[in-house]
């Protein structure tokens, strides 16, 4: 048990031992609609150009006080160090919105607002001069990664003229009523999610694949035996949260925490997904 402790350890440190070669996070703004909204950059060193990454935030917002959440934080340092550019839109902040973890009627849909917020992520970011335009993607969490989901569905409507996204990564997202509207991707699709989440069901999202094979573009799942909601989190104990809406179980209570062998996947596994 020591020698898988000691060798997850030093996967993670492998994986993550770049992150010191980017920029310092940027706080920008950009069009959404009527909304300006409030984002922070992560780029690579140097002039680029880049290929890049619009990342979705959770129910819980993108900041944890005044600063991005540390989860943001350390991947936007991860994927910079990559070589990817990180934009992360504020969708509720720019707002004037808190959580909406307990919201059963929330003012700030994945299905509907978020998708054009990542839309004009997307915009934003190709027409920066150190952006590849053709090789922006999308990732996202939990809420984030529902509107992911919905972002790149076949119907989505995106009728813009600049270059649609070029694949998406949906960490642990809900997948219920994605699944029985005959979901499928016209990007290559990555879903993470831990079989023990009982927050957003595993079972449901391979359901959902299942049911798009040969209707979708390269869409794939992974799912991580005993792993909980939130598994990619730096040092997150097991715990319970309560008063959330949209639970697997119905009753509002789910647990999360960290998982060393799925993050450790995870945070190999995203940065090739993308680079291909």
């Amino acid at each position: 048990m020591q020698s898988l402790s000691r060798s997850l350890a030093a996967a993670t440190m492998l994986v993550l031992g770049l992150i010191g070669c980017a920029r310092a996070a940027e706080p920008v703004e950009l069009p959404s609609g009527d909304v300006k909204l409030h984002a922070v950059l992560y780029r690579p060193a140097g002039p680029g150009p880049f290929p890049a990454v619009v990342a979705l935030h959770t129910c819980d917002g993108l900041n944890s006080g005044e600063a991005i959440d540390a989860r943001y934080a350390e991947w936007g340092e991860h994927l910079a160090a990559a070589g990817f550019a990180v934009l992360f839109p504020d969708s509720f902040g720019s707002r004037g919105e808190k959580a909406q973890c307990g919201q059963r009627q929330r003012p700030i849909r994945a299905s509907q607002t978020r998708i054009n917020d990542a839309r004009a992520a997307r915009a934003w970011l190709q027409a920066q001069p150190w952006v590849i335009a053709d090789r922006v993607s999308l990732l996202g969490w939990s809420h984030g990664g529902t509107t992911a989901l919905w972002t790149v569905r076949r119907r989505s409507g995106d009728q813009s003229k600049t270059p649609d996204f070029r694949s998406a990564v949906a960490f642990y997202p809900n997948c219920q009523r994605a699944g029985t509207l005959a979901w499928s991707a016209r990007v290559p699709t990555l879903i993470l999610i831990g079989r023990a989440d009982d927050w957003t069901s595993a079972s449901a999202c391979e359901q959902m694949v299942a049911g798009a094979r040969g209707r979708s573009a390269g869409t794939q799942i992974k799912v991580y035996p005993g792993a909980l909601h939130d598994f990619d989190r730096k040092d997150l104990a097991p715990q319970e949260r309560s008063g959330l809406v949209n639970t697997v179980n119905a009753n509002g209570r789910v647990h999360i925490g960290t998982n060393a062998a799925a993050r450790a996947d995870a945070f190999k596994r995203v940065p090739e997904w993308f680079a291909r």
